[in-house]
């Protein structure tokens, strides 16, 4: 019976424990940011400037700077000496990495969609789509021979998804019916996308062209989506001999939209998108030669815009007309 309260004394003794530790981070987080910060306003300073001028002991700060080290945000070196040499180390500089300034934010993303709307204005939409062009252009030029040396989409895909993992887009592929889906998990320049979808339909468009098949992209980031995800159909050309390429059949539909249908008197043969449009369909240069076909074949005795007339009814027929 004695022990009867050690339960909830012990739970109460716990919770005031990680109570302590939980604001113990939190001060050292603000502490670190303190002297990241200072080291960003002073460039290069010893552990001992930083010390004084936030108030802290020497043996705090080069514990934060060790941590700072060890994150790959600060970097030091050797501090340039001063008259006489004198014994001992020299004293070490501490400085920000690109990684620790990142931890104080940029402004890419803006100065990039100001420089695409200045462009826009100037140059109109073709001057951006040539830029969006040129720039995809580079990024696939670096892989193409890794890219092309795969044979058949499937391979392509994957080779390409690991091109597109180094460039910083964190890229795979997963088989998906009869298809592989490309999906970028990460977009560097989805902010500007989001204005710019020139970036977007180039992208696709030199994607098609490296994999030598019509792709479809099935949704972007640029648009909220999870993942940049473009499918690849996998059914080799006839027309193409290294077996990479894709069969004239459709592709198949963006989820939530529908798949292009053959003209009819009742149905147009196209449409444009309209801005409420949620799905990205993308086409190859090149395609087989009925895949672009928007028609059905036409009969040869339906196609005539005359009807045959009988012989035997035509005179009566124009008799009807006479005495009418």
């Amino acid at each position: 019976m004695k022990n009867a309260g050690t339960g909830p004394q012990l739970v109460d003794a716990s919770a005031r424990t990680g109570g302590h530790e939980a604001s113990t981070q939190h001060a050292d987080g603000r502490t670190r940011h303190g002297v990241a910060r200072l080291l960003l306003e002073r460039g290069p300073v010893t552990a001992t400037v930083v010390a004084e001028a936030l108030g802290l002991s020497p043996t705090a700060v080069r514990r934060h700077l060790d941590a700072l080290v060890v994150d790959g945000e600060v970097c030091t070196r050797d501090a340039p000496r001063r008259g006489r040499r004198g014994r001992g180390r020299p004293a070490k500089l501490f400085m920000l990495t690109e990684a620790g300034r990142a931890r104080f934010g940029h402004a890419y993303d803006d100065l990039a969609v100001a420089a695409l709307r200045f462009l826009a204005e100037q140059g109109g939409d073709e001057a951006v789509r040539a830029f969006a062009e040129r720039r995809v252009g580079l990024l696939v030029d670096r892989h193409r021979a890794a890219v092309m040396a795969r044979r058949g989409p499937a391979d392509r895909a994957q080779a390409l998804a690991a091109a597109l993992t180094r460039e910083g887009y964190a890229a795979s592929t997963r088989r998906v019916g009869a298809g592989e889906q490309l999906c970028q998990h990460h977009c560097p320049v989805a902010h500007v996308a989001a204005e710019f979808p020139q970036l977007c339909e180039t992208e696709t468009a030199a994607f098609a062209e490296l994999l030598g098949t019509h792709v479809q992209r099935l949704a972007t980031i640029a648009r909220g989506d999870a993942a940049c995800t473009t499918h690849v159909p996998l059914a080799p050309r006839s027309d193409d001999p290294t077996g990479a390429g894709a069969s004239t059949g459709a592709t198949p539909p963006a989820p939530g939209g529908e798949q292009n249908q053959q003209a009819t008197p009742d149905a147009p043969a196209s449409r444009p998108e309209g801005p409420g449009e949620t799905t990205n369909t993308a086409r190859i240069p090149a395609r087989g030669p009925l895949a672009g076909s928007s028609q059905r074949p036409r009969d040869p005795l339906a196609g005539s815009s005359r009807q045959h007339r009988d012989p035997l009814a035509g005179p009566s027929h124009q008799q009807g007309g006479e005495s009418a």
